[in-house]
């Protein structure tokens, strides 16, 4: 009996230095690369999102009140808004479609596969089959465009293919800037001019 007490309190004191042991171990183990970054997960998620913009038009005169005018309609299947950041920005991961109205309200449409807004800094940073079209037809192709949303300016560094309809051709280069109406517009680097529309012959 005397043995077998011995033998039990033999078992408990080896299974206490064992659980000391375990606890008094560190975690040594640095985490590096993707490990090492903490998960960020959005404040809100909004599907089918629709975000109008406006901006206030002067009025004419003393008696007139001012009137707020739309300039851009985005619309998303699914919305993500990171407000919860120091450095605030929403994402559309199922892509986005932006409208733009210039002065005398005439549309242009640009599409893309993925988006990010920078809250603080209103600039777009759109990737995947960038698109823009035109209300007069012309048409932009790229992989990713940024829009100054202050500064009504557009630009990209990436390759792109300009088609214009008016003149027939069609240009392949590699970074552009432009305003919003495309009324303005400088290519940095060009590949060639390619012309699609035949012109008249006078008689």
């Amino acid at each position: 009996m005397k043995q077998t007490s011995k033998n039990i309190l033999k078992c408990f004191a080896t299974v206490f230095t064992v659980a000391i042991l375990f606890m008094s171990c560190e975690d040594n183990y640095e985490r590096v690369g993707e490990e090492a970054i903490k998960p960020v997960f959005p404040q809100r998620v909004a599907q089918n999102f629709t975000f109008t913009y406006t901006e206030t038009v002067e009025a004419m005169s003393s008696q007139d009140s001012a009137k707020s005018k739309v300039v851009a309609v985005l619309t998303s299947p699914l919305s993500e808004d990171f407000d919860n950041q120091n450095f605030k920005f929403q994402t559309f991961p199922e892509g986005l479609q932006v409208e733009f109205f210039d002065d005398k309200n005439q549309k242009s449409v640009v599409t893309a596969d993925y988006g990010i807004v920078y809250l603080q800094t209103n600039l777009y940073d759109l990737q995947g089959n960038v698109v823009i079209e035109t209300h007069d037809g012309k048409k932009l192709e790229t992989p990713q465009l940024f829009f100054d949303r202050k500064n009504n300016w557009i630009f990209t560094e990436e390759a792109f293919t300009y088609t214009n309809p008016e003149d027939g051709t069609v240009m392949d280069g590699e970074g552009m800037d432009f305003n919003r109406d495309f009324s303005f517009f400088k290519a940095h680097k060009t590949y060639g001019l390619m012309t699609i529309k035949e012109k008249e012959i006078e008689e």
